[in-house]
């Protein structure tokens, strides 16, 4: 900043000028005007009003060499329109998934991948756009690339290059995994001890089914082809690996080709593998058996031997935590044992399997398995009276299994119409398991601690929700199976990327108000000037700000405190 007087035949008046860039170019501008020589001059008394200018400009420059920066004052006009088209309000959320971004070494793999296939656009640019706006505003490939010139940081690539990209990224898809774990180990250490699978899948809005495409039994029970993603998750809840399938596939497949691909590209050769009941086939749990390996799987206690279902539902015989003293629960406290898990255990031997059978029992969640099936009932009940020509065959979980078709009368009687009613005989048989819950393993541990490992499964399935709600990860929209790879690549990595957000906020705020907050945290650009946050502080960007060390929310971010920052986030 400098001094300039503007003199004229009556007067001279000072001001502080600065030279800023607007649009790329250098020009001057007026910080602040200080006054007239007389005005001056009747303020300051005996003081000469230039050497007192010279002082404060002096002064000004001091405090900005130190990092102290002076007042910034904007002028705006009530009479003067804002320029048509001009860009005034950029988003400055992603600078935080930015920093976690760089600390994986994702521009480094990129740069490794772009240097072998020798392309010219920014794969690293495209990529990480992706996967911000996959958090911040997921949506098309298009819009995500529209989107992206609300960024602080402007885009550098073309619409046609995204698409390119997505073709690499699909070839390379690996690599990324691979390279990303390895990355992530200089972060902080991997729980890769214990590792949770899961699969699921995405319906595409189309009709005919091909390549990846294909019909299958859809968990959002839509009636399009689907695509099955498969996912690994570490012990402490950050997604490891994942592999895309046809939709027609068989889930219980799924599982063996990943992990084999963990034991090769990650270098991983013991650990726990984690599953729910629908994934723990008996060939899913001889690979687990050797090798160093083991398994924890879901156990459904309806479909154990006859032998091995009247014991689990025995009354006799279960344990607490801690304690040797057996219990009957059928004589438990309804109030006092609510909260209490009981355990039992036995090792069974089949198909030349070893296994340990751990059964709990809760009476807290016998009361939630009634109420929801309580609540299905009352469905049931509803379509009866109201609809029935709507109801139609039902999944083993659908409120539709709890009513009964038949065509003939009390008397036995062939009655042309159909009579619905409801099936009681089907609701005392589940009633018979509420509250019970089982899972089989190979492991010689304490039931506690397997029951402790088994009970962060709920981890993965949330993934897959953020991924389907948040993320809007489907319905897709491409077409080719390379981009589809792709697609789910980028979520993948921007689940990674949230997944250690979560983590550096110590787990204290809800997933909503992570991505709520970072998409509206916008800023105001003043030209020449800065920026001007223009959301709300709150608790969480207090936390957000203490935990990657640089702050947003001063009353103005200068230009040269918005460089700082973003060469924070890109670990420069």
């Amino acid at each position: 900043m400098r001094l300039q007087i503007s003199r004229s035949k009556n007067a001279a008046s000072f001001y502080v000028v600065k030279s800023v860039y607007v649009n790329g170019k250098r020009t001057n501008k007026v910080h602040e005007k200080l006054g007239t020589y007389k005005e001056l001059k009747a303020k300051l008394g005996d003081k000469d009003p230039y050497e007192w200018a010279k002082e404060y400009v002096a002064e000004l420059n001091r405090l900005e060499k130190e990092g102290k920066e002076p007042t910034v004052i904007a002028k705006y006009s009530p009479s003067k329109l804002i320029k048509m088209g001009e860009q005034r309000s950029f988003n400055g959320g992603y600078l935080f998934l930015q920093k976690i971004y760089h600390e994986l070494g994702l521009n480094k793999i990129c740069n490794e991948i772009s240097n072998k296939y020798k392309f010219e656009y920014n794969l690293d640019s495209i990529l990480s756009r992706l996967i911000y706006g996959r958090i911040l505003f997921p949506s098309s490939k298009l819009s995500t690339y529209e989107l992206s010139s609300e960024l602080l940081e402007p885009p550098d690539f073309e619409l046609h290059q995204i698409y390119r990209a997505l073709e690499v990224i699909a070839k390379e898809t690996d690599f990324i995994q691979s390279s990303l774990y390895q990355n992530s180990l200089l972060l902080s250490k991997r729980n890769s001890g214990i590792l949770y699978y899961d699969c699921t899948n995405y319906f595409f809005e189309i009709e005919k089914g091909e390549g990846l495409k294909q019909y299958g039994l859809s968990k959002d029970h839509k009636p399009n082809p689907i695509v099955q993603m498969g996912l690994f998750m570490d012990g402490d809840g950050i997604p490891l690996a994942f592999s895309v399938t046809e939709g027609n596939k068989n889930e219980q497949l799924t599982l063996k080709p990943l992990e084999k691909k963990i034991l090769s590209d990650f270098k991983l050769s013991k650990f726990v593998v984690c599953t729910d009941a629908g994934l723990a086939s008996h060939s899913n749990r001889k690979f687990n058996d050797k090798g160093g390996r083991a398994f924890i799987t879901t156990q459904s206690i309806k479909k154990l031997k006859a032998h091995l279902k009247k014991w689990a539902l025995d009354p006799n015989g279960w344990y607490l935590p801690g304690s040797l003293k057996t219990y009957n629960i059928d004589t438990l406290d309804e109030e006092k044992d609510k909260e209490k898990i009981f355990y039992k255990e036995r090792w069974i031997k089949e198909n030349n399997l070893e296994q340990k059978l751990i059964v709990t029992y809760s009476i807290k969640y016998r009361d939630y398995q009634r109420k929801v099936r309580n609540s299905q009932i009352e469905r049931a009940l509803k379509a009866i009276d109201t609809n029935p020509s709507k109801i139609n065959k039902s999944n083993q979980n659908d409120y539709k299994r709890f009513i009964k078709k038949t065509h003939c009368t009390d008397d036995g009687e062939y009655a042309e119409n159909e009579i619905y009613s409801i099936d009681t005989e089907l609701i005392n048989k589940e009633e018979a398991f509420d509250g019970f819950y089982a899972v089989c393993t190979n492991l010689d541990e304490a039931a506690t601690e397997i029951i402790k490992i088994n009970r962060r499964r709920w981890e993965i399935e949330e993934c897959f929700q953020i991924l389907k709600s948040e993320f809007k990860a489907r319905p897709v929209y491409l077409k080719r199976d390379d981009r589809i790879t792709a697609h789910f690549t980028a979520c993948f990595i921007a689940l990674i990327i949230f997944r250690i957000l979560e983590k550096r906020l110590n787990e204290q705020f809800t997933c909503e108000t992570i991505i709520h907050s970072l998409r509206k945290m916008n800023f105001k650009l003043l030209k020449g000037e800065g920026y001007e946050p223009i959301y709300t502080r709150t608790d969480f960007t207090d936390a957000l700000h203490e935990s990657f060390g640089f702050r947003t929310d001063y009353e103005i971010v200068t230009l040269k405190q918005m460089k700082k920052i973003f060469k924070i986030t890109k670990n420069k």
